[in-house]
């Protein structure tokens, strides 16, 4: 499931012509400023609309929370919330300079605080339904021995 997962990711964030990722005519396009396209989508809402809003803000963050999920499930040494947090990091930076260096799409540290963020939501999913399964174990266990 997780190579499935990075499969999808790839074609969306490198390859989708829906989401405009094409390599014609681009030119080099970067965001180092902190907030400030975060910012420029919640000022300019209403003129770019719900969809691209949506898109940009939430996709940002839904988009790395398998990988947050998925990385404590593949690596036990990444089921430390830093570990996964800093993973997730990381793979937004190459995912992102990748974008800058191929043209497609644009280099924004907005991207990879919310890409974070979305890795940090996956971790604590699968701190979540290990916890879920664990006690249902438990409870099972329980049963058996009366």
């Amino acid at each position: 499931m997780f190579g499935v997962y990075i499969i999808c990711l790839t074609y969306f964030l490198f390859f989708a012509e829906s989401t405009g990722r094409t390599f014609e005519g681009r030119t080099y396009h970067y965001n180092l400023e902190l907030f400030k396209e975060i910012r420029r989508f919640i000022v300019y809402r209403h003129t770019l609309g719900t969809k691209a809003v949506l898109l940009n803000l939430l996709g940002n963050i839904a988009a790395f929370v398998p990988f947050g999920f998925f990385l404590p499930v593949l690596y036990p040494k990444c089921r430390s919330f830093f570990y996964t947090v800093f993973f997730s990091f990381e793979f937004s930076l190459i995912v992102e300079t990748i974008q800058l260096v191929s043209k497609v799409g644009s280099f924004d540290v907005d991207d990879m605080l919310l890409n974070t963020i979305g890795g940090a939501i996956g971790c604590l999913l699968f701190y979540l339904v290990r916890k879920f399964l664990i006690r249902r174990n438990y409870e099972t266990k329980e049963k058996k021995q009366l």
